[in-house]
């Protein structure tokens, strides 16, 4: 998007007046979160880690529950992986609870287990970034050091009408030197977590409360009556489609197959019933067979098995996917259903089969599947993805 606008330039005295009017209004209306109830950098850092691509309302219990797990800097550097990833389970983007115990790590070896107090050491440990060490720095140290994440930038592209993209590395400079220009000597991190509220619940992003906005008199967008314009960003990549058929396989006493997954790439180390990777093709012909196949069959049972001589019903393509994967094992007539789930580059479609290990047949178990108990779930760190299958096999098992 091209605006075509001249930036707005400030006076010495509208920098200087900036920050007092932000800081009365958050004296006023901050929102009263747990990590707030001290400037402990231990909780900033977890807190500002967990807050990046999640909401604040999903994030609280998980702070909680984390601090209790891992009290300190020393409980997270000896954390047990299965356990670090247990009490990340269901935040996503798994590399940043590991990315914080390496830096745990770092932090007992090269700081005596205690959060370095200058930006530049806070910046060398893994995971940090600007943003976080910012935050920091500025809330736990008092340094004056910007915090600047989407909701900043949307708020400075309107005061000053910056056209810059806030999706590209080099536009971070401008906002950067915007945000030095106004911060608050004497109260950064106060500075900081103000504008992160006034993003969070004023400065919105379709939906501006500009009437009640305490930077009103201050924002160039509002005088122009070009609020929605800014900030600019170019549209997001699309995701990648990725096509798997799920196995929820019982044995005779009741137990699930699980897989492991590999220890590198996405959800390493996780969870999940085996999945087979297939084309958009044959997943969505998966479907229209069973469809078919419904047809031919009075009333058709979710609860129903396929029994050997019907196999031709199905056009043989994924009874002949399935056997071939798992020769001992009878399967349902229908899928339980579908799951889908969005990473940032790439949505999952996964259709969920049923079956059931016959007794009588030799079962192999492919490196890093288990047999499990229900019961056992909780102490196995499950995925998004997995979550929707477990949620979507006990729907219909309770309907």
């Amino acid at each position: 998007m091209t605006i075509n606008n001249q930036p707005i330039i400030w006076s010495d005295s509208q920098n200087r007046e900036m920050s007092p009017a932000l800081l009365d209004w958050y004296d006023q209306d901050m929102r009263l979160l747990p990590w707030r109830e001290n400037t402990d950098p231990y909780r900033v850092w977890v807190s500002e880690i967990m807050l990046q691509q999640t909401q604040v309302v999903t994030v609280i219990p998980y702070f909680h529950r984390f601090l209790e797990w891992f009290p300190t800097i020393k409980d997270l550097a000896e954390a047990e992986e299965d356990r670090l990833l247990k009490a990340w389970e269901g935040l996503g983007y798994y590399s940043r609870v590991r990315n914080m115990q390496s830096a745990a790590k770092d932090i007992m070896v090269r700081f005596n287990g205690e959060m370095p107090s200058n930006i530049e050491d806070i910046l060398s440990l893994k995971g940090i970034g600007p943003y976080t060490g910012g935050a920091i720095g500025s809330i736990s140290y008092k340094l004056v050091e910007p915090a600047i994440d989407g909701n900043v930038m949307r708020v400075y592209s309107r005061l000053f009408c910056l056209e810059d993209d806030i999706g590209e590395v080099k536009s971070r400079k401008i906002f950067d030197e915007k945000v030095r220009e106004t911060i608050s000597q004497e109260r950064p991190g106060d500075f900081n977590q103000a504008l992160m509220d006034l993003g969070a619940t004023v400065c919105t992003p379709t939906s501006p409360k500009c009437e009640i906005c305490p930077l009103k008199e201050f924002c160039g967008a509002l005088s122009r009556d070009q609020m929605t314009d800014y900030p600019v960003k170019k549209k997001k990549i699309k995701t990648v489609p990725m096509y798997y058929v799920a196995l929820a396989i019982q044995n005779e006493l009741g137990e699930y197959l699980l897989s492991k997954r590999p220890s590198d790439g996405l959800l390493a180390n996780m969870w999940t019933y085996p999945l087979l990777e297939v084309t958009k093709e044959a997943y969505f012909q998966i479907e229209k067979d069973w469809k078919n196949y419904q047809l031919d069959i009075k009333e058709p049972n979710l609860f129903d098995f396929v029994a050997e001589e019907d196999l031709n019903l199905l056009d043989g393509s994924m009874m002949a996917l399935l056997k071939k994967e798992k020769p001992a094992v009878i399967w349902q007539k229908q899928p339980l259903g579908e799951v889908k789930h969005v990473f940032s580059h790439r949505k999952w479609h996964i259709l969920l089969a049923k079956g059931y290990k016959v007794a009588e047949k030799e079962f192999i178990l492919d490196q890093n599947e288990y047999w499990v108990k229900e019961e056992d779930f909780d102490s196995f760190v499950f995925p998004k993805p997995q979550q929707k299958m477990v949620g979507l096999l006990d729907e219909k098992r309770n309907k």
